[in-house]
């Protein structure tokens, strides 16, 4: 490591203290981005494949010009009016299905889920929250506690119940097999003493290893929930904004709408910006509990970025090109897949993909190692990327939504390389 790096690394780990991570055994200091590229303090490049704040490519010029006209002209909250936010919510209300047409606005996505889960309380009457396992939904401490990647089990309170990630790549499950864990949570709920107040999922389960969920799992699960009393809170914050090509959001999955729409990260392509969309008269009740306000949450400038972003997905005809180059993508990946049998399963549409490596195809053993040491050498070859699920042995690919067939070529032959010198 170059000792102006080690000396920026001593000082990152004085000021900010042991609790925050960087990613790779040698960090990436990052000084400038354009499109589905980052460059060092060296000058070099290196393909963002996991990144999946800038929706529409790093410093897009419309998003930039958009930002800077609004905070050169006006930057305050939302109790005054201005056309930017009604503008926002407008656009962004006309993206999901009719019924839910009332936004309320924060900074993150943390902020978003935490409002839903007072939302479905107040509304419900219940406290109770079922969770798929290993789930991330944010961190705030109201969220930590339902984000079952990062508390331990010790820690879990009574009123959280946790069903298992429909993981179709070991489990032959059908979506209501797997919705019967939703009724046994429930049951476990009741003999609790606790009331239901909401189902949430992150609807392309990000965390549990990007899980493509079964065919009627959605609607079967809002149906039990419902008939319990309880709202059903699809977390849109990663896979929202067309990036699975297919749909804009990935409940779109299933036919059903949910209760609560929660989203942030590519809202504004990395200038803060959150949502939480429900149905009006949800909104009206929780008003008889609590105002809202979030000082900082829908300012004109954020939502001056919003609708920057909206107006790229559809001028770039972005999520067409999710699902064009996505479809490319899944063929080079699976022409890997034939050449390397510890690929065992490649899943995930349009900018959001899963490589799950395996010690062995027919016993599917996690292979752990393998994927730390791949993310190493795509890093090490200048492509970015990230590992996730509870056995840390799944590939997570997620670049801007700009990536074309050529970017996508170039990770294939980058990522055929360091399989090659695995294998070695």
């Amino acid at each position: 490591m170059a000792s102006d790096l080690k000396a920026l690394l001593a000082r990152r780990k004085k000021l900010l203290g042991p609790a925050y991570r960087l990613f790779y055994a040698e960090p990436v200091h990052i000084v400038r981005g354009e499109g589905v590229w980052l460059f060092d303090s060296e000058g070099r490049k290196y393909l963002d494949m996991y990144n999946n704040v800038p929706h529409v490519g790093h410093c897009h010029p419309h998003v930039v010009e958009a930002l800077t006209r609004q905070i050169a002209t006006l930057n305050t909250h939302t109790r005054y009016l201005h056309e930017n936010v009604l503008e926002y919510a407008e656009r962004l209300t006309d993206k999901l299905p009719a019924a839910l047409d009332t936004a309320m606005f924060s900074c993150t996505g943390s902020e978003a889920n935490e409002l839903a889960l007072r939302i479905a309380r107040a509304c419900s009457g219940g406290s109770g929250i079922i969770v798929t396992d290993f789930a991330y939904h944010g961190n705030t401490k109201a969220i930590y506690e339902i984000s079952t990647e990062d508390i331990p089990a010790t820690e879990v309170p009574d009123y959280v119940v946790t069903v298992p990630t429909p993981d179709v790549y070991r489990d032959d499950a059908t979506g209501t097999q797997f919705a019967e864990s939703v009724t046994k949570a429930l049951t476990l709920l009741e003999r609790r003493g606790i009331r239901p107040a909401a189902f949430i999922i992150d609807t392309i389960i990000s965390s549990g290893g990007v899980i493509a969920t079964p065919p009627g799992y959605l609607r079967r699960t809002a149906e039990l929930v419902r008939e319990a009393g309880a709202l059903f809170i699809a977390d849109e914050v990663q896979p929202g904004f067309g990036r699975t090509g297919r749909n804009f959001w990935g409940f779109e999955v299933d036919e059903f709408v949910p209760d609560i729409v929660t989203m942030g990260k590519p809202m504004g392509n990395g200038h803060p910006l959150a949502a939480t969309v429900t149905r009006r008269e949800l909104a009206e009740e929780f008003s008889r509990h609590a105002h809202y306000f979030n000082t900082f949450g829908g300012n004109p400038v954020s939502c001056a970025a919003g609708l920057a972003v909206l107006d790229v997905i559809e001028q770039e005809n972005l999520q067409q090109n999710a699902l064009d180059v996505g479809l490319y993508f899944n063929e080079g990946l699976a022409a890997l897949a034939k050449k390397y049998p510890v690929i065992g399963d490649i899943r995930g549409d349009g900018f959001f993909k899963a490589v799950e490596f395996v010690v062995d195809p027919e016993t599917r053993e996690p292979a752990g190692e393998l994927t730390r040491a791949v993310v190493e050498g795509l890093r090490n070859r200048r492509v970015l990327t990230g590992r996730t699920g509870k056995n840390e042995n799944i590939l997570k690919l997620r670049p801007p939504m700009v990536f074309s067939r050529a970017n996508a070529d170039f990770f294939l032959h980058e990522l055929d390389e360091v399989l090659t010198e695995s294998h070695q």
